[in-house]
């Protein structure tokens, strides 16, 4: 669902800010809008499967913190009801139906997120912590930007409820980061995930939720992408260190062109900061230089990180049907009544 979350936010936020609503409602837009609702259906339909060969706990449940990352279930299918909603308007029951079912898989995800955060602080494993806690706010706040755009109209309180609900979670998680990254060892190139980009992608979406409520003060917003802006260079001084101290211990291929399904968080994150910005670049007082910076070239760096993602997870795809092909082809010469 993490894919389906970085394609969502670059089709409905980067590429239609950068190019317009032209763009968007042309064919090429519908195209990448149908991809990742497919994707999205594929990815629903694997949990029930999942769930039916009672494979469901192991993989995402088991793990305390693995626990986390269900809330990218709940991000991927606001992303999916939203982008129904603006691609297909005639069909506006489906998002409707998506929205209802949405909330309660996040009511779900809350309750479950709580009780981990509950069992992290009983037993102080804070060491395996990491920035996959922020997808309680993400989710959150998805759920603010799903019903703001498929309901005409959604109370002031309910939206401030979320609001505050989500806020509430980012703190607790950064309280839990930092606690890992203060109180015990750890080394920038095996122990700093790819998940901490939340860190900022998680201000952002919460700086778009205001901003689609319009309930919060514009000052409060500004403040909100001070924040996000300062941490984004704060995270990302840490990812280039990382990048190199990786190339010196493990080499210029496996430090950098190594798929892991967490990387597609980065992706997340860049077209949220640049979504956020674009969208409330008229209320900045910031220099130009540096807002006409993100916006004119951000968006070709989130394209191109994009294409990386897409390329590393196709040839990952391709090196595991191999092997899953040979370990079959070899089961069955074993098997196989005429073997000596």
């Amino acid at each position: 669902m993490a894919i389906v979350m970085a394609i969502g936010i670059v089709v409905q936020g980067v590429l239609l800010n950068y190019f317009g609503i032209q763009f968007f409602q042309h064919i090429f837009g519908k195209i990448l809008c149908i991809i990742n609702l497919s994707l999205w259906f594929s990815f629903i339909s694997s949990f029930f499967i999942a769930s039916l060969d009672g494979k469901f706990k192991d993989i995402h449940y088991s793990n305390v913190i693995n626990r986390f990352g269900i809330g990218t279930w709940v991000a991927g299918t606001s992303i999916s009801g939203i982008l129904f909603y603006k691609q297909f308007s005639n069909w506006g029951f489906i998002p409707v139906i998506i929205a209802f079912i949405n909330i309660i898989l996040w009511i779900i995800y809350i309750a479950i997120s709580v009780r981990a955060f509950i069992e992290i602080s009983r037993t102080k494993s804070y060491q395996n912590v990491h920035g996959i806690l922020l997808l309680t706010t993400v989710s959150t706040q998805s759920i603010v930007l799903l019903l703001n755009t498929v309901f005409k109209e959604i109370s002031d309180i309910f939206n401030l409820s979320l609001l505050i609900i989500g806020f509430c979670f980012y703190l607790v998680c950064v309280f839990f980061i930092f606690s890992r990254y203060f109180k015990h060892s750890w080394s920038l190139e095996k122990d700093w995930n790819n998940t901490n980009c939340i860190l900022h992608g998680a201000l952002s979406i919460s700086g778009i939720a205001c901003l689609v409520t319009g309930i919060i003060s514009i000052d409060i917003i500004r403040w909100i992408w001070r924040a996000a802006f300062i941490i984004f260079i704060a995270v990302e001084i840490m990812e280039l260190s990382r990048l190199f101290n990786r190339i010196k211990h493990y080499g210029f291929t496996q430090a950098i062109f190594i798929y892991d399904v967490t990387q597609w968080s980065r992706v997340f994150t860049f077209a949220m900061f640049y979504t956020f910005t674009s969208l409330f670049q008229t209320h900045l007082f910031i220099g130009s230089i540096v807002i006409e910076t993100i916006l004119k070239v951000g968006v070709w760096v989130v394209i191109i990180l994009l294409l990386i993602e897409l390329s590393l997870s196709l040839h990952n795809a391709i090196i595991t049907y191999k092997q899953s092909t040979r370990k079959i082809g070899r089961e069955t010469e074993v098997n196989s009544p005429y073997s000596l």
